[in-house]
């Protein structure tokens, strides 16, 4: 049973299930949160929304005992409390859901869920108690999962169910969930969200940590606004609107669509005949790709995570050995030999902005600066690098990219997610390639940062130059892109104009159905499907 909200997102006579108030946070310098108050009633979804470093996972890693707050008071059902770490957040009732799952890959659901919570030394006792109350678990709230599957095995949509069977065996009745569809596809995401609904249904209070405003309001309740470390409205969701609660986050006005011209394609820039990628365990991966990309137009490559599309950006961008033809403004491109790496990649005016931008596009330790260079700090006839020019040129793409802060000396884990993807794209578009390769442009990214970076794709496409998008959000697809090819299990399954398909049509590509069905639930079947055979969730 819901409880009734007002505007400002209270119930009436009932205890907040969570109360801050008055809560700051310092690192050194950075004031991360000043003074925050905020409310949340039991049996509802609350979403807090903010740019990337607004101080949202700050404070909710305050409320679950991962850091202390330098001032404030925390109460759970109207009575203040202590939360000094998490296995005090744990004994009132809290879970939390982290955006990087904390799991141990090697071990099976089953020794996850127990982990930390065992009961004495004997752990067979456990297990067998922890294997009946998963089948409870997963029975009440469609949460199922095979217990005895590793981590290792399952993918990204069981692993976070999981992590949510994990706070429920522990019995949390009041849910933190960061940012927890930046790693799943749209019908994961949607998935989730049935869960949520029933876990409200049954009483849990959920809150949620996201950037993405379609997400607001579909499912929460109340939301309340971040931003620069404050606490700027909490309103009923009811009453908002996606443009006033972007405007909310940013601060100003923003554009919640892409604002490009017509496309005005040119010659033919990257050329791709029957292309094929064979995995080390014998797996084809890519089944004979044709592609082309003409100067002037964005591409976008739309399917399930999975179906190729990462192995064709890193074959394009030299880091994996293929079989086929690519031809560059008309060169052949060498696939398997001396001369096919990044480094020739680049030289032949390919720049990649890959898909992991930590693990693949940056170097988290070192600076900005440093990470500006990367990849080209072998170009020029000399032996030693002008530092301090370097300096100077990174300080002013910074500028150029509106990097938050401003400061090339930091080091590249300093900066949030959004900032850090600017770096990245930075370096790569100043180079003034002739085809620039994007992987999620803006997964993990706030939506005044999302603007900015849809404004430099379209910008270097209007210059004349080609782009290969790949992105498995399809409103970004169809709004970014002037064609789209979608992808299934290794093979191009059509080609599309954005003005000429809609999600259903693309969904239906993504799950390998080229025809319309007669069923209406076809589509939402072959996409399951297609989530299941990815993951190794499908069982006959």
């Amino acid at each position: 049973m819901r409880i009734p909200q007002d505007a400002a997102g209270q119930g009436q006579n009932v205890a907040p299930a969570i109360e801050l108030r008055g809560i700051s946070k310092a690192f050194g310098p950075v004031q991360a949160n000043k003074d925050i108050s905020i409310r949340v009633m039991p049996g509802t979804i609350h979403g807090i929304i903010g740019e990337n470093g607004a101080g949202k996972s700050t404070l909710m890693s305050i409320l679950y005992g991962f850091y202390r707050a330098d001032r404030g008071e925390i109460l759970i059902r109207g009575t203040p409390v202590s939360i000094p770490d998490s296995q005090a957040a744990i004994g009132h009732g809290i879970g939390m859901v982290f955006q990087h799952f904390k799991l141990v890959e090697p071990f099976t659901v089953l020794e996850n869920v127990i982990l930390g919570a065992e009961d004495g030394g004997l752990l067979r006792p456990s297990l067998a108690k922890a294997r009946a109350e998963l089948k409870r678990l997963a029975d009440e709230y469609e949460l199922h999962v095979d217990p005895d599957a590793r981590i290792s095995d399952i993918g990204v949509g069981m692993q976070q169910r999981v992590e949510i069977l994990k706070a429920l065996y522990r019995q949390a009745d009041i849910l933190i969930l960061d940012e927890p569809t930046g790693v799943l596809t749209p019908a994961e995401a949607d998935q989730l969200f049935r869960i949520l609904d029933r876990l409200r249904d049954e009483g849990k209070t959920i809150i949620l940590i996201t950037h993405k405003l379609r997400e607001i309001m579909e499912i929460t309740d109340t939301v309340s606004v971040m931003r620069r470390g404050e606490m700027t409205a909490t309103v009923a969701t009811s009453e908002t609107s996606p443009e006033h609660l972007a405007e909310l986050m940013v601060g100003r006005k923003v554009l919640l669509r892409v604002d490009k011209a017509p496309a005005n394609p040119g010659a033919t820039v990257l050329e791709i005949e029957g292309l094929r990628v064979v995995d080390s365990q014998g797996v084809a991966r890519l089944k004979g790709i044709d592609l082309t990309v003409r100067a002037g137009e964005i591409l976008g490559l739309a399917g399930v995570a999975g179906n190729g599309q990462s192995e064709l950006l890193e074959v394009l961008g030299g880091t994996r050995a293929a079989t086929g033809q690519i031809r560059l403004n008309g060169q052949p491109i060498d696939l398997t030999g001396r001369y096919s790496d990044g480094r020739s990649r680049r030289a032949h005016g390919i720049a990649h902005v890959p898909e992991d931008r930590q693990r693949d596009g940056l170097i988290m330790d070192f600076t900005a600066w440093e990470n500006t260079i990367f990849g080209y700090h072998r170009d020029g006839d000399g032996l030693l690098m002008e530092t301090r020019a370097l300096r100077e040129e990174a300080a002013a793409k910074m500028e150029r990219f509106d990097v938050r802060p401003p400061d090339a000396s930091l080091p590249a884990k300093s900066f949030s997610g959004g900032n850090q993807q600017k770096i990245v794209l930075a370096r790569e578009i100043e180079r003034n390639p002739d085809l620039l390769l994007v992987g999620q442009p803006t997964r993990g990214v706030d939506i005044g940062a999302i603007e900015f970076i849809h404004q430099q794709i379209v910008a270097l496409r209007d210059a004349g130059k080609a782009v290969l998008l790949v992105s498995v959000e399809l409103e970004e697809i169809l709004s970014l892109a002037d064609r789209v090819a979608v992808m299934f299990d290794g093979q191009i399954m059509g080609e599309r104009l954005p003005g000429e398909t809609d999600e259903t049509e693309l969904g239906l590509l993504m799950a390998g159905v080229t025809g319309q069905p007669d069923d209406p639930f076809a589509a939402v079947e072959a996409a399951q499907f297609a989530q299941a055979r990815e993951h190794g969730e499908h069982h006959g």
